[in-house]
């Protein structure tokens, strides 16, 4: 018996010691992650709207990680966007120029990575040359539906820099006036149906121009840095074209379900009406300011609903001013078309017209449709930004090729210099003294 209990006590301690064993072996351990700062590099020169972003690793092979956080100086750790790759919108605006330290640490619910540091230099110049009093924003929110097929790809971005491109090449815009914000600040593979591949701020661009995320606070910020610049100066221009998806109801062929509702675009993580933007726009003092909206349902942002019928005085938008021209890509009861390569249908023909010349002379006609002028002694080598409407609009209307697209119907309030019988008989010419 004795013998018994002596055998089953070594089989109990030598199967706890195997168990044991076992138990020890399987447990994991957790590794410190890591986070890397890409851009901006060390000892760079950043101004306007900066985007920090990076990437983190997690050794443990589950890329585990629960946040992102970002310091300037001795300030407090903020929240970055994402983990794996990161970003975090940094407004420089609100800081004086000097050298700063930017701060990043990663968290995977048990340990911090070390910490990881540059320094950059804040170098936001305080005037602008005497003779480039000119500003221009471009806002485009196409890839944030979570449904491809609902994406409108990579083009508005294209647009964008050709826009500005011509308005820095041909209209004396200078660079560190002109503001890109695109998507959440990211470049998509596979025209923006894929992953992230970097942000814009760490692309090759050919001019020294901002860029950041269409986010509804970087879009204010923007617009409030432009008002309180250019309202230093009397001979100031602003441009504005903002382009996305609009808010209605495509189902409801007669009014998309706006006649009762302000006209409404989709920025990145919010939605811009245009009361929303005729309060942002409402200090600026210029009298040389052009504003574009493409979008489907957006003719209220021109305070015009259909056939140049203008909306309810309920429902005025606050826009439409003196000293401004603002279009709408469709009327406010009718969707718009982009393609995901180049863009939206109207601002790509509205730039056809204005930088090909071929919208010289061309005039309203009846109802707004357009209307070109046969004899060259009405055509003057200009084209202003009302023509380029007029041939848009007129090549919507009657061109074959965009015989699918006419019911757009884009939307014109013009005001430049002031309206009715104080309009320009030509209209704005961009970048022109």
């Amino acid at each position: 018996m004795y013998n018994k209990a002596v055998a089953v006590s070594l089989v109990v301690a030598l199967l706890v010691s195997l168990f044991s064993g076992c138990i020890e072996s399987e447990k994991s351990t957790n590794n410190q992650p890591s986070v890397r700062i890409l851009y901006p590099k060390n000892n760079i020169l950043v101004s306007s709207l900066v985007m920090i972003s990076g990437t983190c690793h997690d050794p443990d092979g589950d890329d585990e990680i629960l946040s992102v956080e970002v310091r300037i100086n001795d300030g407090k750790w903020n929240k970055a966007d994402n983990t794996i790759k990161w970003s975090y919108d940094w407004n420089t605006y609100d800081y004086d120029d000097g050298d700063y330290f930017i701060y990043v640490r990663c968290w995977d619910g048990e340990l911090y990575s070390d910490v990881e540091m540059v320094i950059v230099e804040v170098d936001n110049p305080e005037f602008v040359e005497t003779d480039s009093h000119k500003w221009a924003l471009f806002v485009a929110t196409a890839n944030f539906p979570e449904e491809n097929e609902s994406k409108l790809g990579n083009g508005g971005l294209f647009l964008a820099e050709k826009m500005a491109s011509y308005l820095i090449e041909k209209c004396d815009y200078s660079t560190s006036n002109v503001i890109i914000l695109f998507d959440d600040g990211w470049i998509r593979e596979y025209n923006g149906l894929g992953e992230k591949v970097m942000t814009l701020q760490q692309r090759y661009h050919e001019y020294d121009i901002t860029y950041g995320g269409a986010l509804k606070e970087n879009v204010e910020r923007s617009i409030i840095r432009i008002i309180n610049e250019s309202n230093k100066y009397r001979d100031s221009e602003v441009f504005l074209w903002i382009f996305n998806h609009g808010y209605g109801d495509a189902n409801n062929t007669l009014t998309g379900g706006k006649l009762l509702e302000s006209s409404q675009i989709f920025l990145w993580d919010d939605i811009l009406s245009d009361r929303d933007l005729g309060e942002m726009l409402f200090p600026l003092k210029s009298d040389k300011v052009t504003i574009i909206v493409d979008a489907c349902f957006c003719g209220g942002f021109a305070d015009k609903t259909i056939l140049n019928i203008p909306t309810a005085l309920l429902f005025r938008s606050g826009i439409p001013r003196s000293g401004r021209v603002v279009i709408a890509g469709a009327s406010k009861f009718r969707v718009g078309y982009a393609s995901t390569t180049h863009g939206p249908l109207f601002t790509i023909l509205w730039f056809e017209g204005l930088t090909s010349g071929l919208a010289d002379g061309y005039r309203s006609g009846i109802l707004n449709l357009g209307k070109p002028r046969k004899f060259n002694i009405f055509k003057d080598g200009k084209v202003s930004v009302e023509e380029a409407f007029y041939y848009a609009r007129y090549k919507l209307s009657t061109d074959d090729d965009y015989e699918d697209f006419s019911k757009m119907e884009p939307q014109i309030n013009d005001r430049y210099p002031h309206r009715w019988l104080f309009l320009s008989r030509k209209g704005l010419i961009l970048g022109e003294d």
